[in-house]
C-alpha cells in the first residue's frame, strides 16, 4: 500500500505520516514545498521523522498543491493508493490579511490533487481536509454540528474550505469519472508537536512554560470566554484513516463525509487555567479578577493574564461544538481517547522541557 500524504510538515501531516508507517505501508510519500526548507517548525517535524525516513519507508518529494505539473509527476512517479490532502494555508485570521493567496491554495490545491488522482491513478481513494470553520453563523443557532448542519462561513479560509469540500460531493457523483472521495470535518485539534504560537492553544501554553520559567511576565488574550470543541491531534488522524478504509469496497456514489470532534466545549479561560496549574504542577494560586476587557488572572498573587482587545479575532465562531455519533457508529472511533486536559498537560509539559533546554 502506498499512500500520499500532503501538508507533512503539517501537525496532522507528521502525524499521520507517522501512523501509516508504523501500519505497515510500504511506502509513504511526503510532499514538502521548497519554501518548508525555512520554516523551523517544519524542519522539527521531519526531523521527528527521521526513522522512518531511515527505513525508506517515508519518502519526500518536492512539489505544490497549487502546481498541477508537481502534482502530476509525484502521481506518476510513486502510484498512490491513498491520497491524504492535508496541505493548506491553515491560520483563519490571516486568512483576512491573504484572502487570495487563501483561496488560491485552498480552494484550487485540493481541485489539482483530484485531476492528478483522477488522470494517473483513477481507482486510488483520497481524503481530503475540511474544518468546522465552514459552519460559520450556522453554529450561532445549530449546535452541536453535524453532517447535515448547513454551512455559512464567516472567514475567507472557511469559504475556501466549503468550495474544496463541495467539489469533493461532486467529484463522487460524477457521471463520467467518479472519484472515491472523503471529508474530513474536523473540529480543533491540537498536540504536544503542534503548531506555532500564532494558535490561541499553543500560545497559551508556551507562555505557561515561559512565565513559570522567569522568560515572560504576562500572557495577553483576547476572548478567554470563546469555547471550542478541542480535540488531540493523533487522535483525529487515525479517524482520517479509518475514513478510507472504512469505505474502500464502495461505489464512489456511496461514499460519505464525517464530523471528527470530541462532542465536548471548553473555553479559552478553562485552557489557561489548566496550563498554568500544570506549569506550576498544582501548586499556585490561580485567581480570576474583574470582567470584560479589564479580566485578569493572577498567579501567586501577580498578575499574569491579561485582555488585549487587539486579539478578539474578526468575525469570530464562539460556539463550536461537534457531534461525532456518526464517526464512532461507523468508524468505531473513539473522539475522547485523550482528554482535554492530558492533551494541554501533554502540552506544557513538552514546552517546559523546549524552554528549559534553551
Amino acid at each position: 500500500m502506498i499512500a500520499l500524504v500532503t501538508g507533512i510538515t503539517g501537525q496532522d501531516g507528521g502525524y499521520l505520516a507517522h501512523h501509516l508507517s508504523e501500519l505497515g505501508y510500504d511506502r509513504v510519500i511526503g510532499l514538502v514545498r521548497r519554501t518548508s526548507d525555512d520554516d523551523p517548525i517544519g524542519r522539527l517535524r521531519l526531523r521527528e521523522l527521521l526513522p522512518h525516513l531511515d527505513s525508506g519507508r517515508l519518502i519526500l518529494e518536492y512539489g505544490d498543491i497549487t502546481d498541477a505539473f508537481s502534482l502530476l509527476r509525484v502521481f506518476e512517479k510513486h502510484e498512490p493508493d491513498e491520497v491524504y490532502s492535508l496541505a493548506a494555508q491553515s491560520h483563519v485570521a490571516r486568512s483576512f490579511e491573504m484572502p487570495i493567496l487563501t483561496r488560491v491554495t485552498n480552494q484550487f490545491g485540493p481541485l489539482n490533487i483530484l485531476e492528478a488522482l483522477r488522470t494517473v491513478t483513477p481507482d486510488a481513494c483520497m481524503y481530503q481536509a475540511s474544518t468546522s470553520e465552514m459552519y460559520g453563523r450556522a453554529a450561532e443557532y445549530c449546535s452541536p454540528q453535524d453532517e447535515n448542519t448547513p454551512f455559512e462561513p464567516v472567514s475567507p479560509y472557511g469559504e475556501a474550505k466549503l468550495f474544496a469540500h463541495l467539489s469533493m460531493a461532486r467529484a463522487r457523483q460524477d457521471s463520467v469519472q467518479p472519484v472515491r472521495v472523503t471529508c474530513g470535518i474536523l473540529f480543533n485539534h491540537e498536540s504536544a508537536r503542534g503548531r506555532g504560537p500564532k494558535f490561541a492553544s499553543r500560545k497559551v501554553t508556551i507562555a505557561a512554560a515561559r512565565i513559570r520559567l522567569n522568560r515572560q511576565e504576562i500572557l495577553e488574550l483576547g476572548n478567554i470566554d470563546a469555547e471550542r470543541d478541542w480535540g488531540y491531534a493523533p487522535d483525529y488522524v487515525e479517524a482520517m484513516h479509518l475514513m478510507l478504509q472504512s469505505q474502500r469496497t464502495r461505489e464512489p456514489k456511496d461514499w460519505e463525509d464525517y464530523v471528527v470532534a470530541t462532542g465536548t466545549k471548553h473555553s479559552v479561560r478553562e485552557l489557561v487555567e489548566i496550563a498554568f496549574d500544570t506549569a506550576y504542577e498544582g501548586e499556585a494560586d490561580l485567581e480570576w479578577h474583574g470582567a470584560g476587557l479589564d479580566t485578569v488572572m493572577t498567579v501567586n498573587g501577580v498578575t499574569r493574564v491579561r485582555i488585549n482587545p487587539q486579539f478578539y479575532r474578526e468575525r469570530d465562531i464562539n460556539h463550536l461544538l461537534g457531534n461525532p455519533a456518526k464517526a464512532i457508529r461507523d468508524l468505531g472511533w473513539n473522539p475522547t481517547r485523550t482528554s482535554f486536559e492530558e492533551m494541554i498537560q501533554h502540552m506544557v509539559e513538552h514546552d517546559l522541557a523546549a524552554e528549559g533546554s534553551k
